[in-house]
């Protein structure tokens, strides 16, 4: 399933939970300033999209999630290998979270403005494919120098998150199957959490400590921001170190969030390798459950 079938997923929740769902599809996004959303999906045949849901009273704290919606990851020109590229239906984890989290906040009724972005894409290889080295505007306006094509789930992140961090958001999440380094930190069952908001920190680790849906804290440590230095733009989307990689990749995203907005980053697995009780292979939620529990106790009926 690709782009416009998770579209029609998220038109399905919209319908049964009585929100709506605005669709921006191919060169509408660049006419609407979403360019790194476009430069990453180009290349497919598949469409890329700008979802995006909302639901509640306009009046209500604003509760924004951003979903990684690559419905397929071959990782552009800089290709995977055979072998890396097996699990990449379930690059699209990151969006699967944010619409069971958002189908969880309706459900509730929880009094919040509900919005859901989500980026959908295929990250392909054509003729017209993104490059390295290629330098690309973001929606914020920051110029930015591809360092890996396989790096593509950061780049259609920062268009939305630069959108939502324009309407100050009381709380903004974004959920991604975002890099391997934060797997080889903490394995496939520990979600990594960043956030510089250290009272948000305490309130997601508490909830998921509560719920036994654990996720680990990792630092945004400023230093290695000159990993992401770029000589002919404003950052590089991706470091030529072998180190850090999670760290630089939340580091990058945090560019397009205003300091003031309470928002945290996770960065998740989504994939169960292999069955255990209750937890059959395949798709897993990670953080859902301790993210809801969060939010209830924020805004209470």
């Amino acid at each position: 399933m690709g782009p416009e079938e998770l579209g029609l997923a998220m038109v399905a929740l919209a319908e049964r939970k009585g929100a709506r769902v605005r669709t921006i599809v191919g060169e509408s996004l660049l006419h609407e300033n979403y360019p790194l959303i476009h430069a990453v999906g180009r290349a497919s045949s598949r469409t890329p999209r700008l979802l995006d849901l909302r639901w509640g009273d306009e009046h209500a704290p604003k509760v924004t999630l951003v979903g990684k919606g690559v419905c397929f990851d071959s990782g552009g020109l800089d290709l995977k290998s055979s072998a890396n590229m097996k699990l990449m239906k379930k690059d699209m984890g990151g969006a699967a979270h944010v619409l069971g989290l958002a189908s969880m906040i309706m459900d509730a009724k929880l009094p919040v403005r509900l919005r859901v972005l989500v980026p959908a894409v295929e990250n392909s290889v054509s003729a017209n494919a993104f490059r390295p080295l290629d330098v690309l505007r973001s929606r914020k306006g920051l110029t930015v120098e591809v360092g890996n094509t396989d790096a593509e789930g950061r780049l259609i992140l920062a268009d939305c998150l630069a959108e939502a961090d324009r309407e100050k958001p009381a709380l903004l999440i974004d959920l991604a199957t975002l890099t391997g380094a934060a797997r080889t930190a903490l394995g496939p069952d520990l979600p990594a959490l960043f956030t510089a908001d250290d009272k948000l920190a305490e309130e997601i680790l508490s909830a998921g400590t509560q719920l036994a849906d654990p996720m680990w804290r990792l630092p945004l440590w400023k230093p290695y921001r000159r990993m992401l230095d770029s000589k002919t733009a404003d950052i590089s989307s991706a470091s030529d170190s072998a180190h850090a990689g999670a760290i630089t990749a939340a580091l990058f995203l945090q560019e397009f969030v205003s300091p003031t907005t309470p928002w945290a980053h996770i960065d998740v697995f989504s994939w169960n390798q292999a069955p255990r009780p209750g937890r059959p292979e395949g798709g897993e939620a990670m953080g859902l459950r301790a993210l809801f529990h969060l939010i209830a106790l924020r805004y209470p009926l």
